[in-house]
């Protein structure tokens, strides 16, 4: 090569590296002006200043990563079925089995003070953080303060910074040991900051609500998120059924309603065959993959899990890892 084109290739090189770094430094006083606003909103909400001051020294600066991960998040093109599958390894459903015999007594005295079935708890317990296993490792206040600045669901994640620093400010967890998801959710049972608040128990009694490394509060705090939405523990999230031949897939979907016993007049039945429950219950048929695909009659109570995470995949995968956790 050249003199020449290695001098360009120099020149070139430095033009580009100086263009980011004005572009990285503009991009870092832009979130300062953001930072200091965001203060005085967070001063005005009620956020003692010595919380506020503790927490501002984590969020100085954003962090790229969580910004590339919002922006890049892949399109699922994985069916319902291979999302079950993939997630109810025979690992997690016998950790399941262990959590169930290693908690009888808090799951016991949860599952009274809320109506919830145990193994629904331990379900969604194993399938946010296998059982607390990986809770993610993120710093929250970073996290969110850069998805609030970054603006593409930045009222969303601002309030959510908020709902944290309440959090903080209520002697609940310290800010260096607030981690989670690069998306601000938190804890053993996966909380945003809002839920949190909104849901979170002390079960134990301790003083503060620790969703990070106290099991009764885990316990507690998911059981009383589904009954506060409306759980019904005489019931279950739904059931695999069998369509007959030439079935009119134009029924399936959550808003149609129908009573079980009309299911049964149209030829649906339980996945082994046998007939559906002689109860006065009304269900919806959901066929996600298509026709083909796997089918579900599903209740009230998975309504409810599709509060708690609006992905059918990940609601049913709870309501079958459930079963599989009674099975045993």
């Amino acid at each position: 090569m050249s003199f020449f084109r290695l001098l360009i290739l120099l020149v070139a090189t430095l033009v580009l590296n100086a263009a980011a770094a004005a572009e990285a430094s503009a991009e870092q006083d832009d979130y300062q002006v953001w930072l200091e606003d965001f203060r005085r909103d967070a001063l005005q909400a009620g956020i003692s200043p010595e919380t506020l001051q503790q927490a501002l020294a984590e969020m100085q600066q954003p962090l790229p990563r969580v910004v590339e991960r919002d922006r890049s998040q892949p399109e699922t093109t994985q069916t319902v079925a291979a999302y079950v599958e993939a997630r109810l390894d025979g690992t997690r459903i016998a950790e399941g089995q262990r959590m169930l015999r290693r908690y009888p007594t808090w799951l016991g005295r949860v599952e009274n003070r809320y109506a919830v079935q145990r193994r629904f708890i331990v379900a969604l317990w194993g399938l946010e953080s296998h059982y607390g296993e990986y809770t993610g490792s993120f710093p929250i206040l970073r996290s969110l303060a850069t998805l609030a600045w970054d603006g593409r669901r930045g009222a969303y994640f601002r309030q959510e910074l908020l709902a944290a620093l309440k959090i903080l400010d209520a002697g609940h967890v310290h800010p260096e040991n607030m981690k989670g998801s690069w998306a601000g959710a938190m804890g053993q049972c996966q909380f945003m900051p809002s839920s949190f608040l909104a849901y979170g128990v002390d079960a134990d009694g301790g003083g503060r609500i620790d969703l990070w490394a106290t099991v009764p509060d885990v316990l507690a705090s998911t059981a009383n998120y589904l009954a506060r939405h409306g759980w019904q523990d005489d019931q279950t999230w739904g059931r695999p059924v069998r369509l007959p031949e030439d079935f009119d897939i134009g029924l399936a979907g959550l808003d149609t309603r129908q009573p079980l016993a009309r299911w049964q007049q149209l030829g649906v039945r339980r996945s082994n065959g046998r007939a559906l429950p002689r109860r006065n219950l009304e269900a919806s048929l959901l066929v996600p993959d298509g026709v083909g695909g796997p089918a579900y009659l599903v209740y009230d109570n998975f309504r409810v899990l599709l509060k708690w995470n609006r992905s059918i995949a990940f609601a049913v995968a709870v309501g079958t890892l459930a079963d599989r956790l009674q099975e045993e």
